[in-house]
């Protein structure tokens, strides 16, 4: 079996976060100033160019159990607003940074036209052998879709099955590539998996942002192997919103799944997955961010991970300068 480990264990993964500013024991502990906590926030954000409503300031409020009330007191006390950040139309930003209000209004509006296809292809991908849960994740979770955006996907698999599933999901990938439709499935786990590894800021991001379109079951048992994102998201819980796809075709995938259920079935994967393990492998080289098994896949093969949490510090860094 030919296998790349995980970028790191829980515990470098924890000394990772610490040096990059979060909001855990190793950094500032668990009881950050609401007003501090705030202006970490809207940093985190910034980085995306993403002004925050108070509402998705008070669910991603990095470190601090907080109410929506006493977010709105904390930004309209005088301290915050205008002295350290910028409140237009409705939305927190760093000073100077009203441009990106513009700018996510814009970025909405794709999102609005890209949601249709991202659940029609997500349930598409959910009537597939072998798949437990399909979720949107990354930009268009967040509503702030660029021109260039594709549709990202996290997808929850059979155990022993995810390679197999995989293959039939870039059959997906292929069709939808002449339509001028651009799904990106990025992440694949398989059901004794859930926990994950990676545990910072971003990797918390990405399990309170995304959206399951369908298998809420499994989400509800993801969510839960993954209780650790409270720390730095103590109000993210449950997802964002409902998007629902219902997979279809249940008694095609059920045959299916039982012709490949066996040793014939046992035998594609193992094969399947050394293929293609051994391929993205050398495309990843030693990209610490990308890992595959027989229980994952994760092709983050750019770096992002660490430029997002390296951009973080600084942002944040500059922005407490600015506190009293």
């Amino acid at each position: 079996m030919v296998t790349i480990q995980p970028p790191a264990s829980a515990a470098i993964a924890r000394n990772v976060s610490a040096t990059h500013g979060s909001a855990i024991a190793a950094c500032d502990g668990l009881s950050l100033p609401l007003e501090r906590a705030i202006v970490r926030t809207v940093a985190y954000a910034d980085i995306f160019d993403y002004p925050l409503t108070a509402a998705e300031l008070q669910r991603y409020l990095i470190g601090v159990t907080s109410s929506l009330v006493e977010v709105e007191q904390a930004l309209g006390a005088g301290q915050l607003v205008p002295e350290q950040l910028t409140e237009q139309d409705g939305f927190v930003a760093l000073p100077s940074r009203a441009a990106p209000a513009a700018t996510r209004g814009a970025r909405t509006a794709r999102a609005e036209q890209l949601w249709p296809r991202a659940r029609h292809y997500g349930r598409i991908i959910a009537s597939l052998p072998f798949v437990r849960m399909v979720a949107i994740t990354g930009e268009l979770a967040m509503d702030n879709v660029q021109p260039d955006s594709d549709i990202d996907y996290f997808i929850v698999t059979t155990p022993g099955r995810l390679w197999l599933c995989r293959l039939f999901v870039v059959a997906v990938v292929r069709a939808a590539a002449p339509r001028g439709v651009v799904l990106c499935p990025n992440y694949l786990l398989s059901e004794r998996a859930l926990a994950f590894e990676e545990r910072n800021l971003y990797s918390a991001h990405e399990v309170a942002q995304m959206v399951p379109l369908t298998g809420f079951t499994t989400y509800q048992r993801l969510r839960a192997a993954n209780g650790w994102v409270a720390e730095f998201l103590p109000n993210a819980d449950g997802p964002p919103r409902s998007h629902g796809a219902p997979p279809r075709f249940r008694l095609a995938r059920h045959m299916t799944e039982r012709a490949l259920g066996g040793r014939l079935g046992d035998w594609l994967e193992g094969w399947e997955m050394r293929r293609k393990v051994r391929k993205l492998g050398r495309v990843a080289g030693d990209n610490r961010e990308a890992a595959y098994s027989a229980d994952w896949c994760k092709g983050h093969v750019n770096g992002h991970e660490q430029r997002i949490l390296t951009t973080y510090t600084e942002r944040w860094r500059a922005a407490e300068g600015r506190l009293p």
